[in-house]
């Protein structure tokens, strides 16, 4: 299942709705060494607030793909490389397995396929705002697990599984057996990431780690490092 994202190991995700932390540019995060940014957030994300970051992100020479959380905050841009769209496979409100697709595309919006990608999400995290957002069930066994990562590649030929802990570092066990479970797709991982040692334990049982809220929280050189750990695993 061919894409860039096989060439990745490492992720950062911008959130338009947070800004950067101060002395921190987007030039820095073209320095960081991350291999791609990926632009979304789980609330307050709107199409004014991503066009700004897409446009500010133009120039990085970098891969930019919006990962869109609800219709409203789509943005066709050409300086975008593409479209990462989230479907929850353990969602408990069907909304957002299929119903807010279909809610964009009855919309009429111009819709680049050639540029779009789904992405199969397993959120494991009840605390998390994505959790609750979506009613996920996250008490969810290994074998579970590895049965939705089956599930997403085999019956609904899911190029990417991302298995989300949003907030709190997962369980190396869990996602790996995830990755193990799957023949060419691609296992993103996310979730509390906030070191070097960190970074290098996930990426080693991850195909492409996620690296978000430390940026807005931590800045620049934080990521740096576990890009440093990505690239080690």
């Amino acid at each position: 299942m061919s894409g860039p994202w096989t060439e990745w190991s490492h992720v950062l995700k911008v959130d338009p709705d947070k800004p950067l932390p101060d002395g921190v540019t987007y030039e820095d995060i073209r320095d960081s060494g991350t291999d791609a940014v990926m632009l979304g957030g789980t609330t307050g994300v709107t199409a004014e607030k991503m066009a700004r970051v897409i446009h500010a992100c133009a120039d990085l020479g970098l891969p930019i793909y919006q990962e869109p959380s609800n219709p409203e905050a789509v943005v066709v841009d050409p300086e975008l490389d593409g479209y990462l769209v989230p479907i929850v496979l353990n969602a408990g409100d069907v909304f957002w397995v299929t119903g807010a697709h279909k809610t964009w595309l009855s919309g009429g919006g111009k819709i680049e396929w050639d540029l779009t990608t789904t992405e199969a999400y397993i959120v494991l995290n009840p605390d998390s705002s994505v959790a609750k957002y979506t009613e996920a069930d996250c008490d969810l066994t290994i074998e579970e697990v590895e049965a939705y990562a089956m599930v997403a590649e085999r019956l609904l030929g899911q190029k990417i599984i991302y298995i989300e802990y949003s907030g709190t570092l997962g369980d190396p066990e869990l996602v790996g057996a995830g990755r193990d479970a799957l023949a060419e797709a691609t296992l993103f991982y996310g979730g509390g990431i906030r070191t070097y040692d960190d970074a290098r334990r996930m990426a080693e049982c991850a195909d492409v780690i996620v690296v978000g809220d430390l940026l807005h929280d931590a800045g620049i050189d934080a990521v740096a490092e576990t890009v440093r750990g990505a690239h080690d695993a």
